[in-house]
């Protein structure tokens, strides 16, 4: 995990719901972008846990997305089709294959505890794409702890940790602690990226634009980073550690 004193990487933060299917194509621009970067070895990346419904309920009720979606935007159906089939042509630009209309409308939650485990074992960016790959092109029930049992261990986990996860309030803590720091800054949509801790960027961005920051945050942290050169002189009067010459 990156911590604020490892010097060796620059942070990228990420904000995401794995119901979010705009999330999944911007990881895939921004990796598009990253595999375009010179010193990618020098970037990390922390998932973040975001929910766009906490409302959603915790068991399937059979409800399909265009049902959901023509509540919840107070639009018809049809408008709603119409909305997935240009996500669905966004996706299969970005090399996805997404089946919004047999997507299961429950609460990301509990992927959200899974995923808070996976980053403890350095396994957070997969859990996010296997996550996502489950949803939109399997389809698979969140709700279901079966389901996110068989997913943990397909990420790496064990049975033991997923069942830590699902149940020990350490994980619900920390997912709400990711929550509670998106509301602080602001963020009110995603994916949602903060880089080198200063700079977001909103939204599935071109991987152009990606590219971009990387390429002006880095730099900077970069300068930042830099170790103090030492000029070599002629020897002088100063103090050593062992008190001899001083």
């Amino acid at each position: 995990m990156y911590s604020m004193e490892n010097t060796n990487t620059m942070q990228v933060q990420v904000w995401s719901d794995v119901m979010c299917p705009f999330c999944y194509i911007g990881k895939r621009h921004f990796e598009k972008a990253l595999a375009q970067f010179t010193d990618k070895e020098h970037i990390d990346i922390e998932w973040k846990s975001f929910q766009l419904d906490p409302t959603l309920p915790q068991e399937n009720t059979g409800e399909d997305a265009y049902e959901y979606l023509s509540k919840r935007k107070g639009i018809s159906k049809q408008q709603v089709e119409q909305m997935h089939v240009q996500v669905t042509k966004m996706a299969q630009d970005a090399g996805l294959e997404y089946h919004l209309d047999k997507t299961p409308m429950v609460n990301s939650f509990k992927a959200h505890r899974l995923i808070q485990m996976a980053k403890e074992k350095g396994l957070g960016d997969k859990a996010e794409e296997l996550l996502f790959y489950a949803n939109f092109t399997q389809s698979k029930d969140f709700s279901n702890t079966g389901v996110l049992t068989d997913l943990g261990i397909e990420i790496g986990l064990s049975a033991t940790d997923v069942e830590k996860a699902l149940t020990d309030e350490l994980y619900a803590g920390k997912v709400n602690r990711d929550i509670n720091e998106a509301q602080h800054l602001g963020i009110r949509g995603v994916p949602f990226f903060v880089f080198n801790n200063r700079y977001g960027v909103s939204g599935a961005q071109p991987a152009e634009v990606f590219l971009q920051v990387l390429e002006k945050t880095y730099a900077e942290w970069k300068q930042a980073h830099q170790p103090i050169q030492v000029v070599e002189t002629t020897a002088t009067q100063s103090c050593t550690v062992d008190g001899n010459d001083c």
